[in-house]
C-alpha cells in the first residue's frame, strides 16, 4: 500500500469539467507543473467510496467464469454462449438496458481441414512518415498458436474444438444514462473474443471482467452519474478490430441525436472519450538473453496508460491519459501508472481520430508485447491457473484507475 501521494490539482479541476479538459491547452507536455500534497481520500469522497466497492475476489471470479467458454473464438458456439452469459451478468448488475450491435464477418480466423483461407491479417497502424522505433534489449518468441493439440487440458481442448465460420456477429453493451447530460457519453470497453486454444484469461478475459466490474459498481441503485457511460464488450478484435470498426461505422453519425425528438432519449450520446482495456494481468519484464520471461512479476510492474502519438487527436488523448495517471495516483491501492504514446492494435484504434482515446494495459504493445514480453499471448498457456495473486491484483489496480477517472469525468455521486 502506498503512502499519501502527489495529486495533480489541474487534473482535479479538469475532471469535474471534462469538456474543458479536452478543449484546453496547447502543447503536448504532461501537466505536471502544479502539484500539491493531498490525502489519499476523504471520508466524504464519492470516488473513493465507489473504488472501495471493487473487490479482488469478484474480479478473479469474473475472469474464471469467462474461461468456462474456452478461448471464445469469434464465429463459434462458445463465443455466442459467452455473449449470452455476459448480457445476463450485466442485467443482474442493474444495467438492464442491454443492446446488441449486429454485423457480418465473412473471413475465417483459422484454416480448417478443408483448407479454407484464414482471416485477413490485422491492419497495421497508420503510417505517419516517421521511422518505427526499433525494439530494444532481449527478445522472446511471439506468434499465434494454431495447433489445438498443444493444449494439454483435454476438457479445454474439447471446448475449443469447433472452428469458426463466416456469418452474422453480435456484441453486447449497456449504458448508465446520465442524469443531467444523457446526450454525452464515455465508452468503456474490452474485447471478449480470444484465440490460441487456451482460455483467453488475460487476452482479454482480464479486460472483459474489468469492464463488467465497473458496470456493476456504477449501476448500483444508489449511484448517479451526470453524463452517460457505456460498457461495451467487443467481438472480433482478434481478426482485425472488426467489432469496434463496425460500431464506429454504424453509430458515429448518430451521436447526440434525440430519438424520438422531445423524448430526452439519446440512443448514441456524443462521444467524449473512449477507454479500452486489453491484457491487464501480466507484467513480468523483459525476456532474458535466452528469450525466457521470468515466472515472477517484476518489481517495477505498473498500469500502463497508452494513447496513440500518431492519431489526429494525440494532444487531447494525451491529456486524457494524464488524467488517468492522476486518478491512479490518488485512488489505486498498490501499483503506479505510466503514460505511453504507443497505443496500437486494440479496439480504441478505430476511435482515435474521432474522439480522445486511450488504452489501459500492463505494458506497451509495440515496444514490449511484440518483443516477446508476454509468453502467454495467443498461446495455450493463457489460462486462469497461469496467473498469480499479484497478477490479478495488477488488474484490479487498473480497474481502480479507470473507475476513479470515469467517476470524475462522468460526475458520479452516491445518493444518501
Amino acid at each position: 500500500m502506498r503512502s499519501p501521494v502527489l495529486f495533480i490539482a489541474a487534473c482535479t479541476v479538469a475532471a469535474a469539467f471534462p469538456s474543458m479538459l479536452l478543449a484546453q491547452a496547447a502543447g503536448g507536455s504532461p501537466p505536471r507543473a502544479a502539484v500539491q500534497e493531498q490525502p489519499v481520500a476523504q471520508a466524504d469522497d464519492p470516488v473513493q467510496a465507489l473504488v472501495a466497492r471493487l473487490d479482488l475476489e469478484r474480479y478473479q471470479t469474473a475472469i474464471r467464469d469467462l474461461t468456462q467458454f474456452g478461448d471464445r473464438r469469434q464465429g463459434t458456439d462458445r463465443n455466442r454462449a459467452a455473449i449470452d452469459w455476459i448480457e445476463t451478468q450485466l442485467k443482474s448488475y442493474g444495467c438492464t438496458n442491454t443492446e446488441r450491435l449486429r454485423y457480418e464477418f465473412t473471413g475465417r480466423q483459422v484454416r480448417n481441414e478443408a483448407g479454407d483461407s484464414a482471416a485477413s491479417p490485422r491492419p497495421r497502424a497508420a503510417s505517419t512518415g516517421r521511422a518505427r522505433r526499433p525494439a530494444k534489449g532481449n527478445r522472446g518468441p511471439t506468434g499465434v498458436n494454431l495447433d489445438p493439440t498443444r493444449q494439454p487440458d483435454p476438457l479445454l481442448r474439447e471446448i475449443n474444438v469447433q472452428p469458426d465460420t463466416p456469418g452474422a456477429r453480435e456484441e453486447v453493451y449497456c449504458t448508465k444514462v446520465g442524469a443531467t447530460h444523457p446526450d454525452e457519453m464515455y465508452l468503456v470497453g474490452a474485447h471478449m473474443d480470444g484465440h490460441g486454444y487456451g482460455a483467453a484469461a488475460n487476452d482479454d478475459g482480464s479486460g472483459t471482467a474489468l469492464v463488467m466490474e465497473l458496470a456493476r459498481v456504477l449501476n448500483a441503485p444508489d449511484v448517479q452519474t451526470e453524463r452517460s457511460v457505456r460498457f461495451i464488450l467487443w467481438n472480433n478484435e482478434e481478426t482485425g478490430l472488426n467489432g469496434s470498426r463496425a460500431y464506429v461505422e454504424q453509430r458515429k453519425d448518430l451521436q447526440g441525436r434525440e430519438d424520438p425528438p422531445g423524448s430526452g432519449r439519446y440512443p448514441e450520446p456524443k462521444w467524449l472519450g473512449m477507454i479500452q482495456h486489453d491484457m491487464m494481468l501480466f507484467d513480468h519484464g523483459m525476456p532474458g538473453p535466452d528469450g525466457v520471461v521470468s515466472p515472477e512479476q517484476r518489481r517495477e510492474a505498473d498500469v500502463n496508460v497508452e494513447f496513440s502519438g500518431t492519431s489526429k487527436l494525440a494532444a487531447e488523448s494525451e491529456r486524457l491519459a494524464w488524467l488517468f495517471r492522476a486518478a491512479n495516483d490518488r485512488y489505486a491501492s498498490d501499483y503506479p501508472a505510466a503514460v505511453g504514446d504507443r497505443m496500437s492494435n486494440t479496439d480504441s484504434q478505430p476511435f482515435q481520430d474521432l474522439v480522445p482515446a486511450i488504452s489501459l494495459r500492463e505494458h506497451e504493445r509495440l515496444a514490449q508485447i511484440g518483443a516477446g514480453w508476454d509468453p502467454q499471448w495467443h498461446q495455450p498457456t493463457d489460462v486462469y491457473a497461469t496467473y498469480s495473486d499479484q497478477d490479478f491484483l495488477l488488474g484490479l489496480n487498473a480497474a481502480q484507475t479507470t473507475l476513479a477517472a470515469v467517476a470524475q469525468l462522468a460526475g458520479a455521486s452516491i445518493r444518501r
